[in-house]
């Protein structure tokens, strides 16, 4: 299942892919998707994306002068169990491509696709992150740490930790394969008392006597598990991009 980092991954794929493309036309919504249809047309626009936990924001911006008038129009999507971004030539398409942006001519023409084999994924045309989804564990780092820490009244610490690292509203981005990573490498019990493990948090502080440099060397060999919910993701996005850097150079 996609989970934060797969989220950002996606977010930099559409923006590399898009990258000096012009859009035009309709959105496309396959027939047998049941998510809604999207009120857009355009002869010629831009796409981009940027995500935040596990949800990615599409955001079509039309070119001066393009017709109809109309203003840009963001949707934002989750991912559920399989859902992707793929571009794709038109006369090509992906099985599953349940949305579909078209390039405008000249040239040959390529669609971005939404791609969801397991039709989980949804996507609603606010535009807003959802509310009630606590700050990014990747992009937000800061505010994620001083969200959880100032709620641990919320009833949620009283369940295993195990389960309360899946609750959005306090570890946005964090998913089951990421919990169990970041448990084994603190060899945690998993149902510890969230609470139990997370008040050590507020209380544990580095000797005042250290220097800078020794705290930060502190904090990498020994991370907490907040540090590890922020570091752990972004291990992902980065083996994500290496791998995308292999591809191009024709390496894997």
């Amino acid at each position: 299942m996609p989970e934060g980092p797969e989220l950002h991954l996606a977010s930099q794929f559409v923006n590399k892919a898009c990258r000096g493309l012009v859009f035009g036309g309709r959105v496309e919504k396959s027939p047998i998707s049941r998510n809604p249809e999207v009120p857009f047309e355009s002869s010629a626009y831009h796409i981009s994306a940027s995500a935040r936990g596990k949800e990615l924001r599409l955001t079509l911006s039309p070119l001066p002068g393009a017709q109809p008038p109309q203003e840009p129009l963001s949707l934002i999507f989750h991912f559920g169990m399989s859902g992707s971004f793929q571009l794709a030539p038109s006369n090509a398409l992906p099985p599953h491509a349940h949305l579909r942006f078209y390039t405008a001519p000249p040239g040959p023409q390529l669609t971005l696709c939404f791609v969801d084999i397991r039709r989980f994924g949804h996507w609603d045309l606010s535009g807003e992150w959802q509310a009630g989804r606590g700050p990014c564990v990747l992009l937000e780092y800061e505010q994620f740490r001083e969200n959880v820490l100032r709620n641990l009244a919320d009833k949620v610490f009283d369940r295993p930790i195990c389960e309360a690292l899946l609750d959005q509203r306090f570890f946005n981005g964090i998913g089951n394969y990421l919990r169990a990573e970041i448990l084994y490498r603190l060899r945690m019990p998993p149902f510890e008392k969230a609470r139990t493990v997370l008040e050590a948090l507020k209380q544990h502080r580095l000797s005042p006597k250290l220097t800078l440099s020794q705290k930060i060397k502190a904090k990498l060999q020994n991370p907490d598990l907040l540090e590890l919910c922020h570091s752990v993701p972004k291990e992902v996005v980065q083996l994500g991009e290496a791998r995308d850097q292999f591809l191009c150079a024709g390496i894997l």
